[in-house]
């Protein structure tokens, strides 16, 4: 166990976790007279309709094929897919699932300044599928100045720069609000990978950059809003080399062990800030700059049950069509039947969300950008699983094998800890991502945290797509009796649950 002091990020950590004893004392109900819109409006700024070229009878000019990739990608990682009525204002559906259908997060676009794309910066509309050109001054170099003078944009022509408007999740969930956000951004990373296979283009992920310099480019209160992630995007229709390995995605910020008492309601900005890298941080932080580490997989015990997940890659058509077609019909699901899934299931998802190397002929990147994926551990509590004992499970990744380290059924303890929602027991199979919070702290400081909910919900994002594309439920968990899942699963708890995602047969879906 590592000697560090009690950190911010634990403190937060340890301070909004779910307890069977304290959660009707903190439940104060909604109040609906103050729920966000889930939608940013400017009163200034020049449109450019993507809608436009949305299809393939798009207009022809000498530049719609840069048109048609960017609006391709932008509607494949956020776009409008379903308009629900309801006694009041309608519900609009997005490609990404969001706690609550929430939506915090917000898409931004900084143009270095191309022939088809005037320099400045946009904000995706997703309600019409347009950007919006509202600041025309070149931001590039002040970009560059706040991702530390990241390789990637010396490469690139546009970033796309993911933010958080807090009070659209902390309305309902409040300080524990921040870990939906920050797996609701991951949603949305793991559909601009996709995205971007589909489109030429390779993102590179970057989450160490000076927070108040982005904030002053885009004018934001930060107090409201705040950046999450910086991706720069190289072109290959172009540029063909590898550029792989060309900067930190992820980059250490102090560890904060020296902070005040703070209010409940008042937890998640704190947080925020105090995970900030500040101007005053360049010199320690770029003399810490961290490499990933290659990490063996963990929990090999020598007479465990070993059950092999190699498979075929699933197939996703000819220029992606099936993988679009699935962002597009992707819902959460409410209910499960009970049914069982069989092994092919699981490891057809399983294989999908960790073995990238095995897409390449489909045009997928061989190795994705993710912050530290290393410091993210993944179990599976299996229920019903034709083929595969129940128990608690290891996935090996390297190994591509799942490890049996607990012999029980499980559904009972697995609908109590997910507040009773009966998806924990009714799911066939559970899929839980873990880290040891105060080693990831260690190398990473408290920005750490931020990085790993990204991360968890990046592959949350993929075990949805590939589940729903197998024609079964899934459906994310945020809320869950923290201390409780590390009982059921058998682990130390120094292993602390990041995100929960549930697979069964579906009987109906959701609405986000």
């Amino acid at each position: 166990m590592s000697d560090l002091p009690a950190s911010i990020a634990v403190y937060y950590h340890q301070r909004t976790k779910y307890d069977p004893q304290t959660i009707a004392t903190k439940n104060k109900g909604l109040d609906w007279s103050k729920q966000p819109i889930p939608f940013k409006e400017y009163k200034i700024g020049k449109s450019y309709e993507l809608i436009t070229y949305s299809s393939k009878e798009s207009p022809f000019t000498s530049h719609s094929s840069y048109w048609q990739r960017l609006s391709r990608l932008c509607g494949c990682s956020y776009g409008l897919t379903a308009k629900v009525p309801t006694i009041g204002s309608p519900i609009y559906l997005r490609a990404t699932p969001s706690a609550g259908g929430l939506y915090p997060a917000e898409v931004y676009l900084i143009s270095k300044g191309t022939s088809w794309l005037p320099a400045g910066l946009y904000s995706y509309q997703p309600q019409n599928h347009s950007l919006l050109h509202f600041w025309d001054n070149d931001v590039w170099d002040n970009l560059k100045k706040a991702c530390l003078s990241h390789q990637a944009l010396e490469n690139s022509e546009l970033a796309i720069v993911t933010t958080a408007i807090f009070y659209r999740s902390s309305w309902r969930y409040e300080d524990r609000a921040y870990r939906r956000i920050c797996l609701d951004t991951g949603h949305l990373l793991g559909n601009i990978e996709l995205a971007c296979a589909m489109t030429n283009y390779r993102p590179h992920l970057i989450g160490g950059f000076i927070d108040n310099v982005l904030n002053k480019i885009f004018y934001f209160n930060s107090k409201e809003e705040g950046v999450t992630s910086v991706i720069a995007l190289s072109d290959l229709t172009y540029n063909n080399k590898n550029l792989e390995d060309i900067g930190p995605t992820a980059v250490p910020s102090i560890i904060k062990t020296n902070y005040s008492e703070v209010s409940d309601g008042e937890l998640l900005g704190y947080f925020h800030q105090a995970t900030e890298i500040q101007e005053s941080d360049i010199n320690k932080v770029q003399k810490i700059v961290s490499q990933k580490s290659i990490v063996e997989d963990k929990y090999n015990f020598p007479f465990c049950l070993k059950v092999s997940t190699s498979t075929t890659p699933i197939v996703w058509g000819s220029d992606f069509s099936l993988l679009e077609k699935t962002i597009f019909k992707r819902r959460s699901t409410r209910a499960y039947t009970g049914e069982e899934l069989t092994l092919d299931e699981l490891k057809a998802l399983l294989h999908f969300t960790y073995q990238s190397q095995d897409y390449v002929h489909q045009g997928f990147d061989s190795n994705p950008d993710y912050f530290d994926i290393s410091l993210i551990e993944t179990f599976i509590a299996v229920s019903g699983v034709e083929g595969l004992e129940s128990g608690c499970y290891y996935y090996a990744p390297k190994a591509q094998e799942l490890r049996q380290i607990r012999f029980k059924n499980f559904r009972k303890e697995l609908h109590y800890l997910c507040l009773g929602q009966n998806l924990g027991r009714d799911a066939g199979a559970i899929i839980f991502h873990t880290t040891e919070l105060k080693k990831a702290i260690e190398k990473y400081g408290d920005r750490v945290y931020r990085y790993l909910h990204l991360d968890a919900g990046h592959l949350g994002q993929k075990i949805n797509l590939a589940a729903i594309h197998l024609q079964l439920g899934v459906s994310g968990i945020g809320g869950f009796f923290d201390d409780q899942v590390n009982e059921v699963l058998g682990i130390p708890e120094d292993e602390v649950v990041i995100y929960i995602t549930t697979i069964g047969r579906p009987r109906y879906q959701s609405i986000n």
